[in-house]
């Protein structure tokens, strides 16, 4: 499981960008997480409670945007749930595509209270 070693390293970035914005505390954390990124939703929101224990972000909510892996048919060009149709195209029943959306792993927002 390598989600552990991905939220200690989003708290080691998220400390550091504190710092550097003179921010005292993130209220919510916001990771878009792609369908076909490789990481697993579930496991980040296990591990992240374990990563953040007396951390800066130790109060942080975490929310997860999880985004389809969406691919389009190369034979066709229909575009389509890759998860949901085990990477065969509905349309056609081509086997061959293109990824769309659904690679991606990133901090998609942070959010902190001005007061």
């Amino acid at each position: 499981m390598h989600e552990l070693g991905i939220v200690i390293q989003i708290v080691k970035q998220m400390e550091v960008y504190m710092e550097e914005h003179k921010i005292s505390k993130i209220d919510k954390l916001v990771l878009q997480v792609g369908e076909l990124s490789g990481v697993y939703p579930k496991y980040l929101e296990d591990v992240y409670p374990i990563a953040v224990e007396h951390s800066k972000l130790e109060d942080t909510k975490l929310v997860l945007d999880v985004t389809p892996g969406i691919g389009q048919c190369t034979s066709c060009d229909f575009s389509y749930n890759l998860m949901e149709n085990n990477n065969t195209c509905p349309l056609c029943e081509g086997k061959e595509y293109r990824v769309i959306t659904g690679k991606d792993f990133l901090i998609k927002e942070i959010h902190v209270n001005d007061e």
